[in-house]
């Protein structure tokens, strides 16, 4: 056999059950999220070092800590609330021109904050660099959406992983530099690193071309149960379709409610452990801890969510692995009171990890459900609007949750936390793919 003549992407279509037009889409794809997810990495600090770096901004500063508070909830709100539009753009004109814009917004962003002598610029400076995140995050999520329809849930993980995971390289070198003096540098170093990552990821990003891949939903390696399940890629929604269906509202409530009750974790967890006298070593384990389980999570619900493990049928949909994922983070978050109460550094630890685990999939699982059911063509615009949910959910995990902390104190804030996450996993199992297209 003359193996120079082989057509292996015809063999790989087979196998996936896609037929690919042309040998270059079927490597060239790869390329695109390994670039989308080192920029992922490089700019998921704003979300997961804050908790480190926020006491020594207050001491360099000259003010209370809850002064800071807010922050935290901004960026939660213009890192979510930038996606639509940027979804709306990157649909129509492709993701170049936005990553360079976002390298530039994420990376002047902690520069200009190491210069930063006022609360207020803080404020700005953190909600600029959170524009430049929500760019990066839509746009390397839709990546995967677009160029790789048979692996949703697999590409999606790697992406979200990268943003969760990223920072546990960043988070040593911040706790060893977290004081007032040593912050600055700190964040000067990694604005320089975003902006020059971003500009030379922004190099390889491009969407694919029209009609490039076909679903074969005649071949029987898609499972009859597969196709039904999931809209061919004619049933395209626009996002004013997407929200005349009771399942984006649903799970839009799903959205906000898992993610103020892991926001909440996230924000709040280096002053939980400090508030429970946990030794410095096991806080600083729990807050390195939490972006690799993030990650962790992300990658391997989403692999297992699109049930297609060579030579093994879990029967494990989407809807599914919500379920289970949601009702564990409830359970995790009660197991950081638990543990912490009793002084059980390593129980804290692994809580922290359990928790963290099965929240995080939520990145992953719900962009792939929005694209299962409305369709790849408006993805990056449908996903946006139910990411929008993060806004409500960042209220919830920063400025409501730090005044539940002062009223009620830890014990119940971190119950609601846990119902949140629980309401969520019941609510996921009400699910199902909306079968037709209202009119506009």
């Amino acid at each position: 056999m003359d193996n120079s003549s082989f057509d292996y992407s015809a063999l790989a279509s087979e196998i996936l059950g896609f037929k690919i037009l042309g040998r270059k889409y079927l490597s060239s794809r790869w390329w695109q999220i390994i670039a989308a997810a080192l920029m992922m990495g490089l700019v998921s600090p704003y979300q997961y070092v804050w908790s480190s770096i926020e006491g020594p901004m207050a001491s360099s500063l000259g003010v209370p800590l809850n002064v800071l508070g807010v922050v935290f909830t901004l960026f939660v709100i213009f890192q979510a609330g930038s996606q639509f539009p940027v979804g709306w753009w990157r649909d129509r004109y492709g993701p170049q021109k936005l990553t360079l814009l976002s390298g530039i917004l994420a990376g002047g962003g902690y520069i200009g904050i190491s210069q930063a002598t006022e609360v207020w610029q803080i404020y700005i400076l953190y909600s600029i660099g959170a524009i430049g995140v929500g760019i990066i995050y839509t746009i390397a999520v839709n990546t995967a959406l677009k160029w790789f329809p048979d692996r949703r849930g697999l590409t999606t993980g790697i992406g979200t992983m990268a943003f969760a995971g990223g920072s546990a390289f960043f988070i040593p070198y911040v706790r060893i530099n977290a004081t007032a003096a040593g912050y600055p540098d700190v964040l000067q170093n990694m604005g320089l690193l975003i902006l020059i990552g971003v500009t030379v990821g922004a190099l390889v990003l491009r969407d694919p071309p029209e009609n490039w891949l076909q679903i074969k939903t005649n071949t029987k390696l898609i499972s009859e149960e597969k196709v039904n399940s999931t809209p061919p890629s004619s049933l395209d929604f626009t996002s004013g379709q997407m929200i005349k269906t009771w399942q984006f509202w649903l799970m839009y409530l799903m959205f906000i409610a898992v993610s103020g009750a892991g926001l909440t974790l996230t924000a709040k967890v280096v002053a939980l452990g400090d508030s429970l006298a946990l030794t410095a070593t096991a806080v600083t384990a729990a807050a390195t801890v939490l972006p690799i389980a993030g990650g962790t999570g992300r990658l391997v619900v989403g692999y297992i969510s699109d049930d297609k493990i060579p030579g093994i049928r879990l029967g494990f949909n989407r809807e599914r692995a919500m379920a289970l994922s949601f009702s564990l983070c409830g359970l995790g978050l009660v197991g950081t009171l638990y543990f912490g109460n009793l002084g059980n550094s390593i129980g804290f630890i692994a809580s922290v990890f359990v928790a963290t685990f099965f929240w995080s999939p939520q990145y992953t699982l719900f962009p792939s459900v929005v694209a299962d059911y409305y369709g790849s063509k408006n993805s990056s615009a449908n996903y946006a609007l139910l990411y929008s949910g993060k806004v409500w959910g960042g209220i919830f995990g920063g400025a409501v949750a730090g005044w539940l902390v002062v009223s009620s104190g830890w014990t119940v804030t971190f119950l609601i936390g846990s119902g949140l996450a629980l309401c969520a996993g019941g609510f996921a199992l009400l699910l199902r793919p909306p079968t037709t297209i209202s009119p506009n």
